[in-house]
Order: C-alpha cells, then sequence, then structure tokens
C-alpha cells in the first residue's frame, strides 16, 4: 500500500503482537495495512513480548499518552539459576548458581516484598533515555550505564504454575514497571539469579477482555476491503469506556466547541470524563473540576455520527 492510499481513519486497533518485533515495527505494519494516515501506539513491549498492543489512529492518537499510564496484565516465565545481560533470553548468561529446593513458601516470601508500591531499577537494557539517547543504545556500545531507581505499582504478582526451575507468573502492574526487573529481583530474593524468558500481556485498561487481532487476520481483512478492516477498528470512545460520560445541551457544545470552560452546575463529579455534544458525537477527554467547572484535557475532531 503506498502513501497515496493512507485515509483519515479514526480508532483503536487492539492487536495481538507477535513475538520478535518491536511495538514500532508492529504498529508501522499495521498502519500500513489500515491504510491510517496517522497512529501511535500505548506503550512498547519488547520484541520477546508478545500479547495486547493497543493501537491509536487518527483523533485516537489523542488519547495514546493517557492510556499509556494505564493498569496492565501480563503473564510472566522467568527461569531461575541463571542471570544476563538484558535480564532477559536476548542476553548472554553472566552468572549461574544452583536453585535450592524451594516450595510455595519459600517462593511467595520472595514474591512479597515486590508486590505494592516498590523501588524498582529498570534494566540497563531499555528504552528510557538520558539525556536523549535510549539506556539499551549506551549499553549496546558498553558505556557504563547508571539506572536510576524509581517506584513503580505491583498490584497483584502470583505463581501460576512451575515447571522444574521455570516458574510462571501473573502480574498487574501500573504504568513504568519492568517485568525484567521483577524476575531479576525475585531471582535475587531466591539466592540463586533469574531472568524473563516469556511475557504475554493480557490486558491494558480499560481494554479487561481484549478480542485482540493479529497482523495475519489484519492482512486477511486488508485483502477484503475497507469494510472488513474498519470493522478490526474500535470508535476512539472505547478508550474512555472506564471514565464518566458526560452530555452537554446545544448551548453548552457551542461554547465547548470555541474551547472555552462550560459551567455544568449540580451534577456531574468531579474528574476526568467523554464529553459529547448535542449531537451525540465524542467531542473531547475533559475534566470536571471541585468547582463544577469543565474544560477540555484533548479535542477531538471527528467526523458526524
Amino acid at each position: 500500500m503506498n502513501r497515496r492510499s493512507f485515509r483519515d481513519i479514526h480508532g483503536i486497533l487492539l492487536l495481538d503482537k507477535p513475538l520478535g518485533l518491536s511495538s514500532n515495527q508492529a504498529l508501522q505494519t499495521a498502519r500500513r495495512l489500515v491504510g491510517a494516515a496517522k497512529g501511535g501506539h500505548t506503550g512498547s513491549l519488547d520484541p520477546l513480548a508478545t500479547g495486547l498492543l493497543p493501537l491509536c489512529f487518527g483523533e485516537a492518537t489523542k488519547i495514546a499518552g493517557w492510556l499509556l499510564g494505564s493498569r496492565k496484565a501480563y503473564e510472566a516465565e522467568v527461569k531461575l539459576g541463571q542471570t544476563t545481560t538484558t535480564a532477559d533470553l536476548e542476553g548472554e548468561v553472566v552468572e549461574t548458581r544452583p536453585v535450592p529446593e524451594l516450595d510455595d513458601a519459600a517462593i511467595d516470601a520472595a514474591l512479597a516484598p515486590l508486590r505494592g508500591r516498590i523501588v524498582q531499577v529498570p534494566p540497563a537494557y531499555s528504552a528510557i533515555k538520558q539525556d536523549g539517547v535510549p539506556l539499551y543504545v549506551r549499553a549496546r556500545r558498553g558505556e557504563a550505564v547508571d539506572v536510576p531507581s524509581r517506584e513503580v505499582d505491583v498490584y497483584r504478582l502470583d505463581v501460576i504454575g512451575r515447571t522444574g526451575d521455570t516458574v510462571r507468573l501473573h502480574v498487574e502492574c501500573g504504568s513504568g514497571t519492568y517485568v525484567r526487573s521483577l524476575a531479576v529481583d525475585f531471582g535475587a530474593n531466591l539466592g540463586c539469579g533469574a531472568h524473563l524468558t516469556g511475557l504475554r500481556r493480557l490486558w491494558v485498561d480499560p481494554f479487561l477482555a481484549p478480542a485482540m487481532v493479529t497482523l495475519d487476520q489484519l492482512r486477511e481483512a486488508a485483502e477484503a476491503g475497507p469494510d472488513p478492516l474498519d470493522a478490526c477498528l474500535l470508535p476512539v470512545e472505547a478508550g474512555l469506556a472506564h471514565i464518566p460520560r458526560v452530555d452537554l445541551d446545544p448551548e453548552q457544545t457551542r461554547v465547548l466547541g470555541f474551547g472555552q470552560p462550560v459551567p455544568l452546575g449540580p451534577g456531574p463529579s468531579a474528574g476526568r470524563c467523554g464529553v459529547r455534544g448535542a449531537d451525540g458525537r465524542l467531542m473531547a477527554l475533559g475534566e470536571v473540576g471541585g468547582d463544577g467547572i469543565l474544560r477540555v484535557l484533548r479535542g477531538f475532531n471527528l467526523p458526524p455520527v
């Protein structure tokens, strides 16, 4: 599909990212297949990882950064007894240690300090930038990388299976959490080391039971025509399904259309909301203050319903 084939498409694609592709490679492939003039993703998955990668096209890109901070869930596979340069199986093994006899209580005791609000050191091989340069670029150059620690939220961290020295974990966490670092810290707490050998993202809030689309399914839809392709997309408002909706009357719609704050009076509670105009069209991601005034955080320019 050449550039002249690109269309103004607005929506969200719940892509099942395949193994081996970076998030940007997956985005660009999907964008070409869909024919979207503009696209962005909502948070990187390593090439090693598979699973849910919400892609935003057109006006949906305006909420991509907001979705980036959403709660996420993963299934992780951790190999005990070895540490690697990258904290996953793509790196070189730097140390091998025997794995002790472990019962459920010992494993849970090693996981317990990693739950809740914790301080975590991200991997040196990560996309975090220092002075505009990703850390993994510095690490691959052989430069000494000083990775600052940061606080992250781990809401759930449970064992869901074990085979030999491989443990499968269910992880629910907040934005900025590195599951690779959880694997490393888990191994350190056990005294034998560990690294991540598999990772699948299960869901991203608000897409808690996502009907994911693979790239192969997207290719089949592209061959069948624009209607099957469009059927793969969720509307922009699907990304706002977990926040309240505010419907405006014609006068409020006119005022908001000029970018001006709208007094709502009693009714809607303070906080973020999806704002619809008098015609039912999604107009904005807004925020209602304690004073009952609605202000626009992100305005949308969507076609008529």
